[in-house]
């Protein structure tokens, strides 16, 4: 089906970075993107600051889309979430121009005359995008290939221990955050109650930290569910990367301090109303009372309810496609530790439907934003029949990873290893 374009689905860093690979061989794309600009999920999250640096966060063929048009790569610094908008993926898109389309929500993708359960004649059917616009027009796309890079970001999860929101969460919604907090001001003199482990909750955590020395009376309880609160420290002295070291070691030195109390082996169980303040209660019946406001940061899920008629291979813990699932599994691999995959892991039962970005790792939040751009370059090579290229792995990441923090830098700021979200932004903020 050489005549019909390859459908992207997000214009984040990923879906940009697919369609800019795509144009580089000669094969027309359309990049249909919910949000109202380029990047809408990254955003949301703007006044993050990354761990990665610029040389990390530009893909390659994007910037030699991007340099035909005058534009220069920042060459070092860590950028915030805007500042990766506004000085790239904004130019990209508008380089990729009106192959993008904005305000454009997909609520379905399907072979053309085919449901999920059909066998006859399927693999040579084109693939179906059903989308809706802003003013809820709704239009069908043919595509000969389609890339899912939709991200995580839509879809937190609930603070509750078992996967599911716990009793009194929904209804306790105007209390309870699923993002990192931009301004912490307003929270000054209450009690704030921060669950999660990872670098989005020990950015949040820092902030409230800071908050708590600079407005007496501010109380920070940070819940684990691990038994220990060693895990979120880092490597330490022992990592390669002094950025991501200097995060870890911020919260080793507030924990010590006494400034925000650790509560481990802490899996929420239930929230409950008390006046104006909130109780938590864990799996084991402990309580923590007098709560004004919780920050719930315990990583994102893909959506995969527009996928419904598509026949998928996703792993059954992870949510990940199944094929790169045992690579990237948290219970055995950091960011440090996990490597490039391409179209030979993505490739699912469906002939050339591919998920890349942050939404392929499922539940893991070990992505990073270079592993992210080596996925969309295998597997636009493998759509443009370049089985060679598609094979071979053009990432080489240290032994330690590329994810670190300019937080020593900034002490004001934060960086995450995505969330990612949220792309190599952090594990998703």
């Amino acid at each position: 089906m050489p005549d019909l374009p390859v459908a992207v689905i997000g214009a984040g860093p990923q879906g940009l970075a697919a369609a800019a690979h795509l144009i580089d061989r000669g094969i027309d794309v359309v990049v249909l993107e919910r949000g109202a600009t380029a990047g809408a999920a990254v955003s949301e999250w703007g006044h993050i600051r990354l761990f990665s640096a610029w040389p990390e966060l530009v893909d390659a063929a994007s910037r030699r889309l991007l340099e035909t048009t005058g534009w220069a790569a920042p060459s070092s610094g860590y950028p915030t979430g805007a500042e990766w908008v506004s000085d790239y993926l904004a130019p990209l898109a508008a380089a990729l121009g009106d192959r993008v389309r904005l305000g454009t929500t997909v609520t379905g993708v399907a072979r053309q005359g085919r449901d999920k359960t059909i066998d006859s004649d399927r693999r040579s059917q084109p693939f179906v995008v059903h989308t809706r616009d802003i003013r809820g027009r709704e239009e069908r796309i043919i595509a000969r290939a389609v890339i899912d890079a939709s991200g995580t970001w839509g879809l937190p999860n609930p603070a509750g221990a078992d996967g599911y929101p716990a009793p009194g969460e929904t209804a306790a919604s105007d209390l309870i955050s699923y993002r990192v907090p931009s301004d912490v001001s307003p929270l000054a003199g209450s009690h704030v109650a921060v669950v999660g482990a990872g670098h989005s909750a020990t950015h949040a955590v820092l902030r409230l930290v800071d908050l708590a020395r600079r407005a007496p009376g501010t109380r920070v309880t940070w819940l684990l569910r691990r038994g220990s609160a060693s895990g979120v420290f880092g490597g330490g002295t022992g990592d390669g990367l002094a950025e991501r070291a200097a995060l870890g070691s911020r919260a080793r030195r507030a924990i010590a301090s006494g400034v925000v109390d650790v509560v481990t082996e802490f899996r929420v169980a239930a929230f409950r109303r008390d006046r104006d303040a909130l109780v938590i209660t864990s799996e084991d019946g402990r309580e923590v009372d007098g709560v004004s406001r919780v920050f719930a940061l315990t990583g994102f899920r893909p959506d995969t309810e527009i996928l419904r008629e598509l026949r998928l291979d996703l792993d059954a813990s992870l949510e990940a496609v199944a094929g790169i699932a045992a690579e990237i599994d948290p219970n055995i691999h950091s960011c440090g530790s996990v490597g490039a995959t391409g179209a030979r892991e993505l490739v699912q039962p469906e002939p050339t439907f591919f998920i890349v970005g942050m939404k392929s790792y499922g539940r893991a939040p070990t992505f990073l934003a270079l592993t992210g751009y080596e996925q969309v370059r295998s597997v636009t090579a493998h759509l443009a029949g370049d089985h060679e290229a598609a094979a071979r792995n053009e990432l080489a990441l240290p032994e330690t990873g590329v994810c670190g923090g300019s937080s020593e830098f900034d002490p004001s700021a934060s960086g995450c290893c995505a969330a990612p979200a949220v792309m190599q932004i952090a594990t998703r903020p």
